[in-house]
């Protein structure tokens, strides 16, 4: 028989606690026992004055953003809507029912406190207990990047100078009020004992070259020279005047970022340096830079390093195989015309510094360019006129020309590893270690598209993508028993396996 409705008696009040209310094999008890964040607390305490009310407990503020990469979310504003209906996410963040919960624009103004240094210091944190777990070998890194969409639209670009003009008045303004802060802190020195002049010199080479990491992946544009413009040059959004255009594949332009990863080469796959470049940075220029920083950093027994073509200039296998380390790339052929015979097969002899081409002839020097770094040599024009091999060398009158780089010692040294197992090996792994990262922070966790503005609060988003994607892997590690959470799964609750039972 058809029973009554169902009476709506909601005010009646109940005694439960949060504890009985959320299951023992809940994610986010074991994500709780995984990552202590007490240490949040002091690495954010310069960011806050002595006397004022009390903040949001910086510990609440680190698992709401937690929660947001889990539940692949989009804004704070859906994440406080979200924790309102979930008792696993109060339990988690310790509200009880009737607590009420921080406010959506408190976790925006927190964010642009603290900035992107102290992130990148939860980042390294995260990663710390991943090598505290064993999850990191140190001994081989893959290093690559993706293109990720800014959020804004490629018909938000006005001309450059307007653009930096505007921003230069709203600074302007905003440093005429009170800032809470005191502003960021400069880092203490090292206590390392150098001579003055031995100061002097490190202090002149590092006024020299670009801090990428230190500049948060910006480009200096006091450093570029030569006659060719990007757009970025001279047009710049005023959405977001960080983002550059970019076409991938030759489809349609759009604004967009490069977000740049440093991997481990052990079975964990631990994501140990990120940083985001406006797209118009090609992605071998802060190379160096997140390679150095990621060895020094975690003090890594580094033995090789992998990469695509893109990261294979010579200035990039020079400082890696300076410091004994195997630089695995492939190496560029642009510049080399087709069906003519390439650099490399030019054979040098540094005992008469010539080269000998593959007819025989002898290629003298001629000339040395200081600037890009390359010797030239130059063979007769009467030995190419009459030389068989011609067509396969060269169309000019005055006979074949080639620069050699004066690091054409380190390319011959990598050029060598293309033939070894190790270096095919190391080619199959690249396709398969840092590329799923990237799919799995873009169909899972929201890297698809940027939902920060600003170079900054990009780098801010990529370091709390990253982290999160390196505890996904922690609690594996210390009990957890099972694949990693993809995004909203995070909050469904399995059954404890069963003994003898296969694992999902």
């Amino acid at each position: 028989m058809l029973g009554p409705p169902k009476a709506r008696e909601l005010d009646v009040p109940i005694a439960a606690s949060l504890n009985d209310l959320v299951p023992a094999n809940h994610f986010y008890r074991h994500l709780e026992r995984a990552l202590d964040l007490a240490f949040v607390r002091e690495m954010v305490q310069e960011t806050y004055a002595a006397i004022g009310r009390p903040s949001l407990d910086p510990v609440v503020f680190f698992k709401l953003q937690l929660v947001l990469f889990f539940e692949g979310l989009r804004s704070e504003r859906q994440l406080m809507r979200v924790v309102a209906d979930r008792l696993s996410l109060r339990w988690y963040l310790g509200y009880d029912l009737t607590e009420a919960l921080p406010d959506h624009s408190s976790l925006t103004r927190i964010r642009e406190r603290y900035g992107v240094e102290v992130f990148r210091r939860f980042f390294e944190a995260v990663v710390e207990q991943c090598l505290a777990a064993g999850l990191v070998w140190g001994k081989e890194l893959f290093i690559d990047s993706t293109d990720v969409a800014a959020n804004a639209s490629i018909n938000s670009l006005r001309p450059r100078f307007a653009v930096e003009a505007h921003l230069a008045r709203l600074s302007e303004e905003d440093d005429d009020g009170d800032d809470a802060t005191g502003g960021a802190s400069e880092p203490a020195p090292l206590p390392v004992a150098l001579t003055d002049a031995a100061r002097a010199e490190l202090a002149e080479r590092a006024a020299e070259r670009h801090d990428w990491i230190g500049g948060m992946g910006r480009l200096d544009r006091t450093r570029t020279s030569g006659a060719y413009r990007r757009t970025a040059d001279f047009r710049a959004s005023t959405t977001d005047p960080d983002a550059s255009p970019l076409r991938p594949n030759g489809t349609g332009a759009w604004l967009g970022y490069h977000d740049h990863y440093v991997v481990d080469g052990g079975k964990a796959r631990i994501i140990l340096t990120a940083l985001v470049t406006p797209a118009e940075v090609q992605d071998n220029q802060p190379a160096v830079d997140l390679l150095w920083r990621t060895r020094v950093r975690w003090k890594l027994p580094l033995h090789q390093v992998t990469g695509d073509t893109k990261y294979g200039t010579i200035e990039n296998i020079a400082a890696i195989e300076d410091q004994q380390i195997r630089a695995y790339f492939p190496l560029s052929e642009v510049g080399q015309r087709p069906g003519q015979f390439p650099v490399h097969a030019f054979v040098y002899d540094a005992a008469t510094d010539t080269c000998r081409c593959p007819g025989g002839e002898t290629l003298h020097f001629l000339s040395q360019c200081d600037r890009t770094q390359r010797r030239v040599y130059q063979a007769s024009a009467t030995a190419c006129a009459a030389c068989t091999l011609r067509a396969q060398c060269t169309t000019s009158s005055r006979g074949r020309r080639i620069g050699r780089s004066l690091e054409e010692h380190a390319v011959e040294q990598v050029r060598g590893y293309h033939e070894t197992e190790d270096y095919a090996k190391a080619m199959r792994k690249r396709k398969v270690w840092v590329e799923p990262l990237f799919a799995e922070a873009k169909d899972w966790h929201g890297l698809r598209r940027f939902r920060l503005r600003g170079l900054e609060q990009v780098n801010i988003q990529a370091l709390l993508i990253a982290a999160g994607q390196n505890l996904k892997r922690l609690p594996s590690r210390l009990g957890w028993g099972r694949r990693p959470w993809p995004s909203a799964a995070a909050g469904v609750v399995l059954p404890a396996p069963q003994p003898g039972a296969a694992l999902p």
